[in-house]
């Protein structure tokens, strides 16, 4: 039916009323077209306005009188090229908007300790896999000891082995100690030249986790690129620590 076809286009259903009735009528007041497309009249000033909108009608004042008329049917396929020209010519742009926002790195935000071990917890959904940490000294004093001997056996029986480094104080060196039973290798660096205050782990070849103990806060960030970049440093200051 026409008016489905018309509906396609977008037009509304007192619109298609009204567009009808004038393509009988011709010129018209808009009385006349109210009574021809049995629609009230105060709709009709409104529905008749939109059609001008949309460029489907035009106006002309006669005698004191406002008179209405269809423009052309083939204008409304002429528009609709023209629509969708405009369409054709907006979808590259439209895509690399989409691109952009598929690339954005999503941020997940926790808080408190059981968020920090919400963020632990994460990393052990990567079985078989090799993980990088910048281990902060901070870790030892706000995790409670249940939890540890969770974690650690959990990791190890996935098979997560871990490099690590982490400040030269004496409780890393003692945490150092279990590095072949619990599959990872630490690494230090000085304490006071090179603070770490917050642990960070890059795992799951897109994903970091940061936990930052005093404010208890957590943070997962899921970027392939951001994730490659601290990998690259995290290997060169590996490479340039001593066994």
């Amino acid at each position: 039916m026409i008016n489905d076809k018309l509906k396609a286009l977008g037009l509304s259903d007192k619109e298609i009323k009204t567009y009808l009735a004038l393509l009988e009528l011709g010129e018209a007041t808009v009385a006349e077209v109210a009574k021809k497309a049995e629609i009230k009249r105060t709709t009709t000033y409104l529905t008749v306005e939109s059609l001008v909108e949309k460029g489907l009608v035009s106006g002309l004042r006669k005698k004191k009188k406002q008179y209405y008329s269809a423009e052309d049917p083939r204008l409304l396929g002429a528009k609709m090229d023209e629509k969708k020209k405009m369409l054709e010519q907006a979808i590259p742009e439209l895509l690399a908007i989409a691109n952009f926002l598929d690339k954005k790195p999503k941020i997940t935000f926790y808080e408190g300790m059981e968020g920090i071990k919400s963020v632990y917890r994460d990393t052990l959904l990567y079985p078989d896999q090799e993980m990088l940490a910048w281990v902060s000294e901070e870790a030892f004093h706000f995790l409670d000891e249940d939890f540890v001997n969770y974690y650690i056996p959990e990791r190890v029986s996935k098979k997560i082995w871990v490099k690590v480094i982490a400040p030269d104080t004496p409780e890393i060196r003692e945490y150092r100690k279990n590095d072949q039973k619990t599959l990872k290798q630490t690494r230090l660096i000085s304490s006071t030249e090179f603070p770490v205050k917050v642990e960070i782990d890059l795992y799951g070849k897109n994903r970091i986790g940061i936990m930052a103990f005093e404010e208890k806060i957590g943070l997962i960030i899921e970027s392939e690129k951001i994730y490659t970049t601290l990998k690259s440093i995290f290997l060169m200051n590996w490479s340039s620590l001593e066994k």
